[in-house]
Formats: C-alpha cells, structure tokens, sequence
C-alpha cells in the first residue's frame, strides 16, 4: 500500500496478517525505489514485521528508467535524505500495529550508510542494518553532501546494528570491514559483523542474476531474522554493556584487486 510520508515524499507499506512482531524500515539500493526492495518488504511482513520501503529519491526529477538501469547515480546531502527516513520512522511510529520502542532501520549498498546517519543521533531505534555498505571508501570521505566522518557516526550509534558483508565484495574490502569493525568498537557500540565466504557484491538480490546467489541469500535472511527477533525479545544488552560479534571466512590469499563487478 502507497502511503504519504508529507513533504511531497511516499513509501510503500507491507503489514504481516498476524500481530506483528516488530517494524523496519527498508531504504532502496541505488537504482531507486525498485522491485527488488518491495520483494525484501514484502517477504519482511511475510515474516511478520511491518515494513516501510519510503522512496528516498521522492523529489528528484530526473530520468526514473535511467536510474532503474543504473545509468545515472543519485546522491544528496545526507540531511536530506535523513530527513525523509525521519519522517518514514515518524509514520512506523504512529502506526496501530506498531510498538514505538520496535523499530529498526536496513539500509543496503548505497542506502546502508543511512542507518549510521540516522542512527548516530536518534536514539529511538532499536537497530540499525546494514548490507554491504556503510564501508566503502567514498562513505568515509567528508564531503559537502557528508559532512560527518563516518568513524564518527559509527562510535554514536545509539542501537545494536547489524552488519552483512561479502568476501568477494568489489566495493567494500575486508580492511574495510575491519575498518568499520574497529570504530564500533572504538566507540563501545553494540554490533553483529558476518562476512559470507566468496559472496560477491549484491548476492541477495535475485533481480540480478550475475550476482545471486540463492543459498547464500537465504543464509543472510536468516541472520536478519534471527538478529530482529533477538533485538525485539530484549536479547541484546541496553546501557552500560555492549556485545561484540564478529564472524569472517575468507581465502589465505585473499586480494581485493581480484575482486570484480558482477552484473
């Protein structure tokens, strides 16, 4: 279901039959609002949570189907794009079948450094996701679309967040991985880090078959699903203690550089 998030912005809603479990907001990948991202919605209320994919490009008015084909990039100012999540967690928020104090934020790929801007000063979530993203060099690099480090953020992280990587990652390192897992731990923040063994960029995304890769896709779901229900049923730590896991597989002679594109 469409639904209005004010200032000219718009989502689409998915609510489970049963009594839901918890919320999440789900933010698009850079080809835009597509598919793939209302698939990931959808089976989320297939297992019970109420899911919100807002449209973060609501008010550019550029070439839609050229976006879709990844021709063009889109990329605004932080702020900008917070404030549209702000108004999608405001929405989950007054929802009837939503408790306020269960909510969570997934960002993926481009969209998975908004978690960490989001998360970093509101305190209001109960977790924040993050595929494969959040980590890749441009996300660190201060600019005047972001303003804030990125190592930064990471150490405000104000909810336990969840961090899904790939070995064969053509964007993201695993010194960045590590880069990433060492300011969470810098910080004290709370954090759950996998790294899947030969999984290339973007393997959970079956609108992409180059890329796809069905087993380990269904891998990954379940570690959002066992994270959200360990998150929701108070499993993590509040004030005052934090837990740290980090899991990785990965070759003895690993190199990025061997690292390709996948279509």
């Amino acid at each position: 279901m469409r639904v209005a998030l004010g200032d000219a912005c718009a989502g689409e809603l998915y609510v489970p039959r049963e009594a839901a479990k918890g919320a999440e907001v789900i933010l698009h990948e850079r080809y835009g609002l597509v598919q793939h991202t209302l698939d990931l919605a959808r089976r989320l209320a297939q297992d019970g949570y109420v899911a919100l994919a807002p449209d973060l490009f609501s008010r550019w008015q550029g070439d839609r189907e050229a976006l879709r084909r990844g021709a063009v990039r889109v990329v605004l100012p932080d702020p900008e794009v917070a404030a549209v999540i702000d108004q999608a967690l405001d929405f989950l928020k007054a929802h009837p079948r939503v408790a306020a104090a269960h909510i969570a934020l997934m960002g993926v790929c481009q969209s998975g450094r908004y978690p960490i801007v989001v998360g970093s000063r509101r305190r209001d979530l109960a977790a924040c996701v993050v595929f494969y993203g959040a980590s890749q060099q441009r996300d660190w690099e201060v600019s005047e679309l972001q303003p804030q480090p990125m190592r930064d953020m990471m150490r405000q992280l104000g909810a336990p967040a969840l961090f899904v990587f790939g070995e064969r990652d053509h964007t993201i390192s695993l010194d960045d991985v590590r880069r990433a897992r060492d300011a969470l731990e810098e910080g004290r923040r709370s954090y759950r880090m996998k790294v899947f063994p030969d999984m290339p960029h973007g393997w959970l995304n079956d609108t992409m078959p180059g890329r796809y890769r069905p087993q380990q896709a269904e891998q990954a779901w379940g570690t959002l699903r066992e994270f959200l229900a360990d998150v929701f049923s108070g499993g993590w730590p509040g004030t005052g203690r934090v837990r740290w896991e980090f899991e990785s597989a990965a070759s003895a002679d690993y190199d990025f550089t061997k690292n390709v594109r996948l279509e």
